[in-house]
């Protein structure tokens, strides 16, 4: 059974994160009382997945609220700076700014504060359920399917994006056999989904990031789901580096390719993905396996986290609310 992504524990108060740095070697919680703390452990993937974070980062105000209410700004503020890519992160520290400001002199601000972060977490849950039975309608009965990077419950407050397509597939009696892309440099496929659905039962079988392509001239491939960090109005879609390949592969061999969000990732105001921010990381990711080194010294090392796959490459969006082609994105924006 797979141990909580993120448990909150108010009497403490507490934030207690899943160590994804230690799966699959071993399975460890970080414990974080103060929202530095919370920050510190978005940027160093201690917690990572766009929903997770979103999560994470709410309850880091909460932390903060309790601290001291006079410096929640400075809250907000480290907190934004962690993870550029991820629109769920502003996503939920918009919201939490929101009820914050709504409740400024209410006596019990950090009880407040403390249910909207509670909220998105139990909404968050729901909302992948549903991405889950919106989604499994696309596979058929005995299904060979392949995901990228890490959209499952370790990337969410639980059950997960992609991986909840998989997930709901199964029970409605549907058989999956899963290839996860092993999603270099930092192995979120190799490690994260591999344990994940391992840990359930599933079907998986990893493969390194360059052998996609000709698996699918080899082997029948129904669909190719993967997650997401951020949708630009026009459908152009951020995920996991490595994620854009996938779909130039699937579009060349006729494989169905879809994305798995939730709308909260979508991003009404960026227009197109030239506008999307795409984090780079520290080069030490890609020239070092845990400390070994194996890449020349002498090399220069380029580390963008993210790639932008265009909306005429993706089949589909899977949201709570439906499956929408990328050109209907835009008609999702609600009204002022």
């Amino acid at each position: 059974m797979l141990p909580e992504t993120i448990e909150w524990i108010s009497d403490v108060p507490l934030l207690r994160l899943l160590d994804q740095r230690k799966i699959p070697f071993s399975v460890g919680f970080r414990e974080c009382r103060t929202y530095r703390e919370t920050a510190d452990a978005i940027e160093d993937m201690t917690v990572r997945g766009a929903p997770a974070i979103g999560v994470a980062a709410a309850y880091g105000i909460v932390l903060a609220a309790r601290e001291d209410i006079t410096k929640i700004d400075d809250a907000f503020t480290r907190l934004s700076a962690t993870r550029p890519t991820a629109v769920n992160l502003f996503w939920s520290l918009n919201r939490m700014r929101s009820v914050y400001e709504k409740s400024m002199g209410a006596h019990d601000i950090c009880s407040i504060l403390e249910s909207e972060a509670n909220r998105i977490r139990e909404e968050d849950i729901d909302i992948n359920r549903r991405i889950g039975r919106n989604g499994a309608g696309l596979l058929p009965d005995k299904a060979t399917v392949i995901t990228h990077c890490n959209a499952g419950a370790l990337a969410t407050a639980g059950y997960g994006t992609a991986l909840g397509v998989f997930r709901t597939a199964r029970e409605a009696g549907k058989e999956l056999k899963i290839f996860a892309d092993e999603t270099r440099p930092r192995f979120q496929g190799g490690r994260l989904t591999a344990f994940e659905l391992c840990e359930d039962g599933f079907d998986v079988t990893v493969i390194c990031d360059s052998m996609a392509a000709f698996l699918m001239s080899r082997e029948k491939i129904d669909a190719v789901i993967t997650g997401a960090d951020r949708i630009a109005l026009n459908g152009d879609t951020a995920n996991k580096i490595g994620t854009y390949g996938l779909a130039v592969a699937a579009d060349r061999h006729n494989v169905p390719f879809y994305i798995a969000a939730p709308l909260s990732t979508i991003d009404f105001n960026c227009p197109n993905g030239t506008k999307i921010p795409i984090e780079e990381r520290n080069c030490s990711e890609v020239r070092k396996i845990g400390s070994e080194l194996i890449v020349h010294e002498a090399a220069k090392v380029w580390n963008p986290a993210f790639d932008v796959t265009p909306a005429g490459l993706i089949t589909g969006i899977i949201t709570e609310e439906g499956v929408f082609a990328p050109e209907e994105i835009k008609k999702l924006k609600k009204k002022p």
